[in-house]
């Protein structure tokens, strides 16, 4: 929406529960490079073109972000603070090491840090089991309902209308919502874990699952950079924020078939229960942390690992995006950008990586 009024046109973004209501208030906020598989694992399924092609995108997002935050004077907490990835195994040190390679080699900045280079960055003692970290120095974080409120403000003051709504369906530029009909002459449909709802063709590959997280009251300064650790099969991700909050979540592995397919936001103890044994595990002389807020909300992910962007089949005027795959701040910028220029008519081809025709090769 932001995109679209920015290059004039008459825009209406219409919003189920209000901004940011749902993965897009609810997230790490964790502005990096890459996608939801590592890089290694998308030139073995990709190719290397393609890869490339897909880590491209992330990086213009985060320069894309910077950027609008500036520009619009965001307040939503931004700074550069970098990312750490720590590595919990030899395996794992040496799988990271792999990608940090593959990705210096095709010019995207990463490093591998040693064990005591990674305590360097952390206010408190490392456990055993943290062997290193992979660390992206340029890596960004942000309070993320701050981030997109203030996003739907500057779309807004450009000329955007917000209209809060539920879409029921929407065919040949006729959208259909509970608060009466709208005809556009091109539409962009941006559900995520809903998109099924309106766009049929993605049901058996873009699907929703349930991701948790919490808060701790704040604490003195431990996490500078945003942190992810892959504790449980399905990994954990916090970072501390600058009134002293450290946001986590994560562990969903405790879930029948990893909460995929679960549209819902409530949370279970269970994977509570998981996010809460993260950091003492990995930092045991961390003195106790006290929940102050536990919420859940639905993310959706797709077969590859890798977002879909593409016009709907017989619909060459209704693009849509979706299956961020937990990965959504890394792309949701740019994505909003190539969409909004694709549905004006402009180049498509930025998109070429995530149509939905790789799937079907």
């Amino acid at each position: 929406a932001y995109s679209a009024a920015r290059s004039g046109a008459r825009v209406a973004l219409i919003e189920q529960q209000g901004v940011a209501w749902g993965a897009s208030g609810r997230n790490g906020g964790f502005i990096t490079e890459g996608a939801a598989l590592s890089y290694t694992s998308a030139i073995k399924r990709f190719g290397r073109d393609t890869a490339r092609a897909i880590w491209q995108v992330t990086c213009e997002n985060r320069a894309l972000a910077r950027q609008i935050i500036g520009e619009e004077r965001i307040d939503c907490w931004y700074r550069e603070a970098g990312n750490l990835k720590f590595s919990l195994s030899e395996s794992e040190l040496v799988e990271d090491a792999a990608n940090v390679a593959a990705m210096e080699a095709d010019g995207f900045g990463a490093e591998m840090l040693t064990r005591g280079q990674t305590q360097s960055l952390v206010g408190t003692e490392l456990g055993p089991m943290i062997r290193g970290a992979r660390y992206a120095s340029y890596a960004g974080l942000v309070h993320s309902t701050r981030f997109v409120g203030g996003l739907a403000a500057a779309a807004q003051a450009r000329g955007a209308a917000l209209v809060e709504a539920t879409v029921t369906g929407i065919e040949h530029g006729l959208v259909k919502t509970s608060a009466g009909p709208l005809r556009a002459k091109a539409v962009v449909i941006a559900a995520n874990a809903w998109i099924n709802q309106l766009v049929p063709e993605t049901r058996d590959i873009i699907l929703p699952v349930r991701g948790q997280a919490l808060s701790y009251a704040p604490t003195a300064p431990v996490f500078g950079p945003g942190m992810g650790a892959a504790l449980t099969a399905t990994g954990e991700y916090w970072q501390q924020t600058l009134d002293g909050s450290i946001v986590i979540g994560g562990a969903r592995a405790a879930r029948p078939v990893k909460d995929v397919g679960a549209l819902r936001h409530d949370t279970t103890d269970d994977v509570q229960h998981g996010i809460e044994a993260v950091l003492p595990a990995l930092f045991p002389a961390l003195p106790p942390l006290q929940v102050t807020r536990r919420w859940a909300g639905p993310m959706a992910f797709t077969p590859d690992y890798v977002p879909l962007a593409d016009h709907t089949p017989g619909e060459p005027n209704i693009w849509f995006a979706g299956g961020f795959c937990g990965h959504g701040m890394p792309f949701g910028l740019i994505f909003g950008k190539l969409l909004a220029q694709a549905a004006l008519g402009g180049d498509v081809h930025p998109l070429a990586p995530f149509r939905m025709g790789r799937l079907f090769r």
